[in-house]
């Protein structure tokens, strides 16, 4: 794993803000998965001026890193987003895309090189501008309503053992017992929900999609519509 960071390669995108921003703005990372049929038609959009997207780094299916955009330009990543106070994550972030078709193209597991890489790059990026673990997110989790990368298949519960991402303190055994749970009233779990950084609104259609998400970011087990008492109890350990 040492190896690919060490080379790590640069193919840099003309997609980025040219304003050159400190490092105290760096206050999130933010991961993604591809989502496109091939890695190579992945880099090419990245890479692609008339795409108007990009990212800082790149992780290939073997785990090779590649520099795309300087740390300290802003890349366009993460679009319309927010995280509690925060809006237009793109300015005050790092983004990290991890090679994965996505649910559109047959969703996988990320292997074993890419989840090495995952946790080389995020524990350098984290050490080097003082990013708080809180402060580590998915696609999915600051732009809800559209995203849904990079989904309950990412290691988030290992990058959590790292002290690199935040994890419930619930059992396997307690996540059981109560996942059957309906919770009659829900609307103190949305208030909590927003309160932990996800976008609020009182639309019910857009409630279900950020929860949703939640799940895939912390119950990968189980994604539905039903609010449950497990969810319930995860959030309030996270909180």
């Amino acid at each position: 794993m040492q190896k690919n960071v060490e080379k790590m390669s640069k193919n840099y995108s003309p997609n980025f803000d040219t304003k050159k921003r400190s490092n105290s703005k760096v206050k999130y990372l933010v991961f993604h998965y591809t989502g496109m049929k091939s890695e190579n038609a992945a880099m090419k959009r990245l890479t692609n001026e008339s795409s108007k997207v990009s990212c800082h780094y790149f992780i290939k299916n073997n785990g090779k890193i590649i520099k795309m955009v300087p740390d300290l330009y802003v890349a366009w990543h993460a679009g319309i987003s927010s995280w509690k106070k925060d809006k237009f994550i793109n300015s005050n972030s790092i983004g990290i895309e991890v090679s994965n078709p996505g649910y559109d193209h047959g969703y996988r597991k990320f292997n074993r090189k890419q989840v090495a890489s995952i946790i080389y790059l995020s524990k350098k990026l984290k050490k080097k501008y003082k990013i708080k673990k809180e402060n580590i997110l998915g696609h999915s989790d600051i732009a809800p309503l559209r995203k849904k990368d990079p989904g309950e298949k990412f290691p988030w519960k290992l990058l959590s053992k790292k002290k690199l991402s935040l994890w419930h303190s619930l059992s396997e055994k307690n996540c059981k017992k109560l996942r059957s749970l309906k919770l009659n009233d829900s609307k103190n779990f949305f208030q909590l929900l927003f309160k932990f950084g996800y976008k609020s609104t009182q639309n019910s259609y857009e409630r279900i999609k950020i929860y949703k998400n939640f799940q895939r970011r912390f119950r990968p087990q189980l994604i539905s519509s039903i609010v449950d008492q497990e969810s319930y109890e995860i959030l309030k350990s996270l909180i």
